[in-house]
């Protein structure tokens, strides 16, 4: 054998290889490891599967944020596209949060689709695709997912799945498509969703193609473990090491909102003073008054403590 056969025959066990590994994690699954290479700057605490355990009492205090808020954090930040209006809810007004556990759908293409039932089989997963993902969810998660805008054929969502979302994780759904039985899902309380519309058809023209992966949900990437933050406004995808400070951010705008309005209406400063920087004198009565007004504040107690620790006046 000459050289060049050689490096023909290597290259071509080299691509099997590859192949052959790939076929244990895609399209399905990304792997732990992925999951944490994908997410670097997140430090703490992970689910078994990878993905970023951002903490109940962060999520808890999320709920209170503003998106506009969050937005201008994520902005300054670097996150210019976290942000995706344009919602249809199940409950209107009440608000989504938790952790994302992703779902990517594409077109049905047979072979493909049956490529995917096969690995399913083989990796013991029980039922038809639409019920794998919902399988994974534990509480607090999100199941977000891309079904590609696609209306005929692409209800993923409906009353059934709908209860077994929420009983596996006590929340509900961000979908980029269409969902069904909007009668039935209104009688779940707690659960919301937040879809492109609704359409009385059922499932049949998509296959699963990624489960706990990065997808795309109008104009934002939603990577496994971000927050999800809906309100009337719409969605704000915030990244798991970034929940923290957003929620700070947004409690610490909140209360010094409350400040100004309050000092406005009793004539202490001009609008131009709480608009402009605050000087040395105005930063000191608003310390003074979160130590007084500590349990009346729409911020829990300990936060405004924690914040008066950190603060020099």
């Amino acid at each position: 054998m000459n050289m060049p056969q050689f490096k023909v025959l290597l290259l071509a066990f080299l691509t099997l290889q590859a192949l052959t590994q790939l076929s244990w994690s895609m399209p399905l699954e990304m792997t732990r490891e992925e999951l944490i290479s994908f997410t670097p700057e997140w430090k703490g605490e992970r689910f078994a599967d990878g993905r970023p355990k951002v903490s109940d009492s962060i999520i808890e205090r999320m709920k209170a944020v503003d998106i506009e808020a969050a937005w201008v954090v994520l902005r300054n930040e670097g996150y210019d596209y976290q942000f995706e209006a344009g919602w249809e809810h199940v409950h209107p007004g009440e608000t989504l949060c938790g952790r994302a556990m992703t779902v990517q759908y594409m077109p049905l293409r047979k072979v493909a689709n049956d490529v995917i039932d096969e690995m399913g089989d083989e990796a013991g997963r029980i039922g038809d695709q639409v019920s794998w993902p919902i399988d994974m969810l534990v509480q607090g998660d999100v199941y977000v997912a891309d079904v590609y805008g696609r209306v005929e054929g692409g209800p993923i969502i409906g009353a059934s799945l709908g209860t077994t979302i929420f009983a596996k994780s006590g929340n509900g759904v961000l979908f980029n498509g269409v969902a069904r039985d909007l009668e039935q899902l209104e009688r779940i309380e707690g659960f919301n969703g937040f879809v492109r519309g609704w359409n009385p058809g059922f499932y049949w023209a998509s296959m699963i193609t990624g489960i706990n992966i990065p997808i795309n949900i109008g104009n934002v990437t939603v990577m496994p473990g971000d927050v999800i933050l809906g309100k009337r406004e719409g969605v704000i995808v915030v990244p798991a090491h970034l929940a923290e400070k957003v929620v700070k951010t947004a409690e610490l705008i909140r209360l010094r909102d409350a400040f100004g309005f309050e000092r406005l209406k009793a004539g202490v400063y001009t609008a131009g003073q709480i608009d402009d920087r605050w000087t040395d004198e105005i930063e000191k009565d608003f310390s003074q008054w979160l130590n007084d007004h500590m349990d009346a504040l729409p911020v829990p107690r300990e936060q405004i403590q924690e914040l008066l620790k950190e603060r020099t006046w």
